[in-house]
């Protein structure tokens, strides 16, 4: 098996070793059934010369397939990779997050915060606050079911 390194947003990271590895440090491999799988697969490349040593917060396990790149000429994501990776998994996380709010107010009536606090505790987060996630979820919510017509604020003088 062949890691790399790469440097991703560290609330992505824990949430990466909690989804993906049952809360170990081990190098992540991510299933292939993933996106995130044939995004690495995609942007693998041959390690440039005068290349430095990986580091980062986050390792990774390389797609080993039977056909294509081999992994150990193809073992490089340069920066611009760790991004759309983070991205990736940033989609993912915030994706499962709002489907999981949906889900618990609506169907159980669970307060929004309570369904963050869980998601938190179950992942291990805590480079993020709650407030954070919440605000996320919120300001998807207004992209996604934008009302109509909003209420009027009218200060009633005394």
């Amino acid at each position: 098996m062949i890691t790399t390194k790469i440097q991703i947003k560290p609330h992505l990271v824990e949430y990466a070793y909690g989804k993906f590895n049952d809360h170990s440090r081990e190098p992540i491999q991510f299933p292939d059934n993933l996106d995130v799988y044939h995004t690495i697969w995609d942007l693998l490349e041959r390690r440039p010369v005068n290349c430095r040593v990986d580091i980062g917060n986050l390792e990774i396990a390389l797609p080993d397939r039977r056909t294509g790149k081999n992994p150990e000429s193809f073992n490089y994501l340069g920066q611009r990779s760790h991004d759309i990776i983070g991205r990736k998994i940033e989609v993912k996380m915030f994706a499962e997050l709002h489907d999981e709010l949906d889900e618990q107010k609506h169907l159980f009536g669970i307060d929004y915060i309570d369904t963050v606090h869980s998601f938190m505790l179950r992942y291990d987060i805590i480079s993020i606050s709650e407030d954070a996630l919440l605000k996320n979820y919120y300001r998807w919510r207004d992209l996604v079911r934008k009302r109509k017509l909003r209420r009027s604020y009218n200060m009633k003088s005394r």
